[in-house]
């Protein structure tokens, strides 16, 4: 195993010192400063109702699950 030390931004990481190799190579990214988690910026567990969702559906005549699956064929 190789350490080597570089800089993450938007997407891509550039090495501090050179590192060639003939084929692809797995690798870590460790993160060593703190920053915001996604879910600070975006949803959480207590934006979603279970009840909230039954209410809304209470009028609902037709199979949710067979309206899930054919919206999602017409995005096809």
């Amino acid at each position: 195993m190789v350490a080597v030390v570089g800089t993450y931004l938007n997407g891509f990481v550039k090495l501090d010192k050179e590192f060639s190799s003939n084929n692809p190579i797995k690798v870590i990214v460790t993160f060593l400063e703190e920053f915001p988690s996604l879910s600070d910026e975006g949803l959480s567990l207590s934006d979603f109702s279970f009840l909230e969702s039954q209410k809304n559906l209470e009028n609902y005549k037709d199979s949710f699950s067979n309206t899930v699956i054919e919206e999602r064929r017409k995005e096809i």
